[in-house]
Formats: C-alpha cells, sequence, structure tokens
C-alpha cells in the first residue's frame, strides 16, 4: 500500500515537474510565465490581510496570462479546432475567458478601491499565480488539458501552499 501511494505521489510529481518545466524549454512561453513567476513572488511578500494592491498585483498576472493564452487565436493560418471542437468552445478558451474577466476585475477594483459585490476574494488572491503557472503550458497549446495534470495541479496545491506561506511569512511586510 505504501510503495503504490509513494508511486503515485512520485508519478504526479513528475507531471507537475513537466508543467512546470515546459514554459522555459520554448523561447516563446519564456516571456509569459516570467512575469507570472515575478508577481507570485511580490505577492507573497504583501500582508495576509484583503488588500487592493493584491487585487492590482493578482489583475495584472491574470490579465497578463490571459492575454498571452488569446494572442494563439488572432494568429494568421490559426485552425480553428484550437477554439471550437464538435460545435463548443475548448477548455482552454473558456479558461482564457474567465481569466481575462476575474484578472480585469481584480485591476479595476485595486484601481477604484471598491469590490463588486460577492467579489472581495479578489483581495486575498495572493496565491492564485501558482494556478496560472502550472496551467501555463496547456494553456498556451503546448500541452494537451488531461485529468492527470489537473490532479497534479490540484493535488500539490495545498503543499505547496503550505510550504510558500511558511517560507515566506518571516519576510511578509505587515499592514
Amino acid at each position: 500500500m505504501i510503495d503504490y501511494l509513494s508511486s503515485e505521489i512520485s508519478s504526479y510529481w513528475h507531471i507537475l515537474w513537466v508543467l512546470l518545466k515546459t514554459p522555459f524549454l520554448h523561447s516563446s512561453l519564456i516571456w509569459g510565465i516570467v512575469p507570472l513567476y515575478f508577481g507570485w513572488l511580490l505577492n507573497e511578500f504583501t500582508s495576509d490581510k484583503r488588500s487592493f494592491n493584491t487585487a492590482i498585483q493578482t489583475g495584472f498576472s491574470f490579465l497578463w496570462a490571459g492575454l498571452h493564452w488569446s494572442q494563439i487565436y488572432f494568429q494568421k493560418d490559426r485552425d480553428l479546432s484550437l477554439i471550437f471542437r464538435n460545435g463548443l468552445p475548448t477548455i482552454t478558451i473558456m479558461v482564457t475567458v474567465l481569466v481575462l474577466i476575474i484578472g480585469a476585475m481584480g485591476f479595476i477594483s485595486g484601481i477604484r478601491k471598491k469590490y463588486p459585490k460577492y467579489c472581495s476574494f479578489l483581495g486575498h488572491a495572493r496565491f492564485a499565480n501558482y494556478f496560472m503557472i502550472t496551467i501555463f503550458a496547456m494553456q498556451s497549446n503546448y500541452l494537451a488539458w488531461t485529468w492527470d495534470r489537473l490532479i497534479a495541479i490540484v493535488g500539490f496545491s495545498v503543499p505547496v501552499w503550505i510550504a510558500v506561506h511558511f517560507i515566506f511569512k518571516p519576510l511578509r511586510w505587515k499592514a
């Protein structure tokens, strides 16, 4: 049982590692991924409390990723199968649209210093860049969306969040 569990964890760790290293293997993705790592680092230095600065940082990161992902849909000679399969939008287009909407809401909320009703979570979204970074290669169509990749992203999110929280806690600015 322990060997099986260890084997599964190792397998999903390898999947996560592939998700993290793939953007650095393609020069066209580096300009999109590096600002997300930088944004995550900046976000981790901000206070634990909800803030408009965090909303601006998160909004910018989401807009940056969403705009990077959406550029593939506007390239010349691009096949429409990237956008539609069997007449329905693909997961990549749905995620891109959602990320752009959340990014715009966060960025505008931070600038206006006012959250829309039920959207104050935008000021707490420090860890959101983890998800942008881990789905980056899939959203850029360099890797396919699979259940194993999604399980690896979600499965390691809590351990990564705990590790990052305790690493940066002594360095975090107090509000």
